[in-house]
Parts: C-alpha cells; sequence; structure tokens
C-alpha cells in the first residue's frame, strides 16, 4: 500500500478481534513513529508497548476516553522529554504509527495524553521518569471491521489560495 492509500483508509479503530499482531509489525509501525519529523533534530520521544493484557487494562481503566485500550492486541505510549516542542514532535510521531499500521491492516487509536488528569497515574505505571511528558497513548489490533475511508470535508470546503 501507498502512503497515500494508508492516510485515506486510517481511521479510528475501538473495536479489535483477538488476533495478536507479530512482533516484527510492531517494531515497523514504532521504527515509522522514531522516523517522524522533530524540531531542531532532538528526537524527545520514547515508545513503550505494551502488550500484558492486565497492563492494558490497567492502563484502559486510567483513561477518561480510553477503555477499549483493554482489548486491544496493544498499546504504544508515546512521552516525551521536556523539549520546547515535545508535544509537537510527541504528535508527529504518534500520527506517523496511525498511519503505518492502516499500511499493515491494523487498526489504532489515538487517546489524548498530554494535560489529562491521569497523565502522572499512566506515566508511574509504566515507569516512566518524572522529567518526561505523556504526549499520547494509541491503541492497536486488528479490526473488527475492514478499514475505509470516513466521509471528511471536502477540499474545496477546506482549501483557501493566498487568503483565508
Amino acid at each position: 500500500m501507498d502512503a497515500i492509500e494508508a492516510i485515506k483508509i486510517r481511521c479510528s479503530i475501538r473495536e479489535f478481534d483477538e488476533k495478536a499482531v507479530p512482533r516484527d509489525v510492531i517494531e515497523k509501525i514504532v521504527d515509522c513513529g522514531r522516523l517522524a519529523p522533530t524540531a531542531r533534530k532532538e528526537e524527545p520521544w520514547e515508545f513503550i508497548v505494551v502488550t500484558d493484557k492486565k497492563k492494558l487494562k490497567e492502563v484502559a481503566e486510567m483513561t477518561d476516553h480510553g477503555k477499549f485500550i483493554a482489548f486491544s492486541a496493544f498499546a504504544v505510549i508515546v512521552c516525551s522529554k521536556d523539549t520546547k516542542y515535545y508535544l509537537e514532535d510527541g504528535c508527529a510521531a504518534t500520527e506517523n504509527m496511525l498511519v503505518a499500521a492502516a499500511n499493515f491492516g491494523v487498526g489504532s487509536c489515538w487517546v489524548a495524553g498530554d494535560k489529562k488528569h491521569y497523565c502522572q497515574d499512566v506515566m508511574e505505571s509504566v515507569k516512566i521518569p518524572a522529567d518526561y511528558k505523556l504526549v499520547s497513548i494509541i491503541a492497536f489490533g486488528y479490526p473488527v471491521k475492514e478499514l475505509k475511508p470516513l466521509v471528511k470535508r471536502r477540499l474545496q470546503d477546506v482549501l483557501h489560495w493566498e487568503k483565508f
């Protein structure tokens, strides 16, 4: 699948089947996060892969809108050193992993991290050092339903040339 097709079919998946995602596919997805653009070439991110069902349930219960994490094949917790552009860098890495997952037929859903009330609890749960920031939690797994493009606003409704 090419990059444009992966972007077009990527959508948030919150229902996963029970099939495990192979470790090499997980590593390829995370590697795409590592390859994201970064301000000042700082690469401040770290990625914690969680596959343990008990830990997935624990993390899911901490969130307010991520209870489905408990049923995912794995989650990636994206954290970052507290740099000036940690959020932009971490979000770029997160988006790269979402698109990479679609390429492999793996569903995903981005759960907010930064500034949420549960940040500290999640960080403690997976032993993230206190001087880091939680950027996102991403649930991954093979979707129950086929990945299909979502209906989005038309290009001509959002594209402006030279002025708004």
